[in-house]
């Protein structure tokens, strides 16, 4: 996989050196909460030997926030969980079968694992047999990446038996030892790889990708709802058109729709990438938040079916008529695959199925926009969210067009704050107005204020009572 561009507000630092101190190896000084550090203490005071381990000294290192810190340690979970029910901790036996407990204090929780030495994985998910390791650099061992493979103690300095800091200076993913062993034991661990690529600008060491590509099969037994979990966190990344076009091989098992994607050009004036790449685009140019992110991703999905090439004064132009309700159809599907929530299935069809709709940055156009999308001024910023990031990932004399989706989202503002109304719920009359005119209970009703509706939109009824009752009389059948 080529290298990520990296983000200079995330690439790694230099260590800040502790002053030596009895001949002690000089450690980095890294941010810990003051809970971790007295959860260290805790385990130290009933003799037993206590590392923070894993992602949040990865973190720390690279100064990315520092979320879950993780403990590794000598003692039996069992004793663990004395110790701090005894100092006034919560404890959660939350995988105890492993020699993991979670404890907590003021709701911060943190996972307290006992060293450990794992089996092999026969299920592809969980070892067969767990048994206690003797020491941190043999718990280490069974890590997936260097760069988690860290322990990190304020007073012992950093344990690093695999290069995971000189990877996190050059911004490289790579197993620890063989990567089909990896794989195998748990095959996620080449979802993560990917999501690790977006979420740090990394690039994957070639042996790695390597065998991420041959055990890629070995997915099919990963559960969905572990399968979700990582690509969310994947096309939430701060680098995530990087990391989605060196990783669509990898991700076309478990998203087998970016296949018709990638080649597949845009023949037309608007557009200077294939859709994979102007989709990879449309995706890192929208918020970090999952309905515009998938929407970004499952926007174009349905042009590959939707294509077709006509002779326009002897040039070819490609076209893709009637692509978003293909991309509805597909989108849909992926959904049904994978346990998306109920919220995002109701709310990314409509983004995708709308996201082509030509909208002028005027009132009345915005509000009849709104009242298509049920009212709902969420779903109109992430439309805006959606034309802009599209604008910015065609041809450059299209980059305007993101200053239009801006004007939209200004005049969405607008109205809102003016209370005009967009949906017949906003107006001044109801249906047992309508209903006091004469007219029966029925469709009729209804019909009558979506023309009321219709008449404050376009300007030519006031939202008034009186105005509204006289303009529905003189419809009424």
């Amino acid at each position: 996989m080529a290298r990520a561009h990296r983000n200079p507000n995330t690439s790694a630092r230099p260590f800040r050196m502790a002053p030596d101190s009895g001949g002690a190896r000089p450690s980095p000084l890294l941010p810990l909460p003051a809970l971790a550090l007295e959860a260290l203490s805790l385990i130290e005071g009933a003799h037993g030997e206590a590392w923070c381990v894993g992602g949040c000294v990865r973190d720390a290192l690279i100064d990315r926030p520092v979320h879950d810190v993780d403990i590794a340690t000598s003692l039996p979970w069992t004793v663990v969980q004395r110790v701090f029910a005894a100092a006034g901790w919560g404890t959660v036996e939350t995988g105890t079968a492993h020699g993991t407990l979670t404890v907590v204090k003021d709701g911060e929780p943190f996972e307290i694992t006992t060293y450990r030495c794992d089996g092999t994985y026969s299920d592809g998910r969980h070892p067969d047999a767990v048994t206690v390791a003797s020491s941190i650099e043999e718990d280490l061992q069974r890590r997936d990446f260097t760069v988690n493979a860290l322990a990190y103690h304020p007073e012992r300095g950093l344990i690093d038996p695999y290069g995971g800091a000189i990877d996190l200076e050059r911004g490289v993913i790579r197993c620890v030892g063989d990567p089909s062993t990896r794989f195998a034991e748990d095959a996620l661990r080449i979802l993560r790889a990917c999501r690790f690529a977006s979420q740090l600008g990394f690039a994957i060491d070639g042996p790695t990708f390597n065998a991420m590509m041959a055990s890629k099969h070995l997915l099919q037994k990963v559960s969905g709802e572990r399968v979700y979990r990582e690509l969310e966190r994947f096309v939430c990344g701060d680098y995530v058109h990087d990391a989605l076009m060196g990783c669509v091989d990898v991700l076309s098992f478990v998203l087998p729709e970016l296949v018709a994607m990638k080649g597949c050009a845009q023949v037309t004036k608007y557009h200077i990438y294939d859709v994979l790449e102007h989709t990879a685009w449309v995706v890192q140019h929208t918020p970090p938040e999952p309905l515009q992110r998938w929407s970004a991703l499952f926007h174009d999905m349905g042009k590959p079916a939707a294509a077709f090439f006509e002779e326009r004064e002897g040039e070819r132009v490609e076209h893709f008529y009637g692509h978003a309700a293909v991309s509805v159809t597909l989108a849909e599907g992926i959904m049904r695959r994978l346990p998306f929530p109920a919220w995002l299935r109701r709310d990314v069809p409509v983004i995708v199925r709308v996201h082509d709709d030509v909208v002028p940055p005027e009132p009345r156009a915005v509000r009849r926009a709104l009242n298509r999308l049920g009212g709902r001024t969420d779903l109109f910023e992430a439309l805006c969210d959606i034309k802009r990031a599209d604008a910015l990932s065609q041809a450059p004399f299209c980059a305007p067009r993101a200053d239009t989706a801006e004007e939209l989202r200004r005049i969405m503002r607008e109205i809102v704050a003016e209370g005009d109304a967009f949906t017949v719920k906003q107006l001044a009359i109801n249906g047992n107005d309508i209903m006091g005119l004469g007219v029966k209970a029925g469709p009729a009703v209804g019909q009558l204020l979506e023309q009321c509706l219709g008449a404050v939109i376009d300007g030519t009824a006031p939202n008034e009572r009186e105005a509204l009752l006289a303009f529905a009389d003189d419809r009424r059948a």
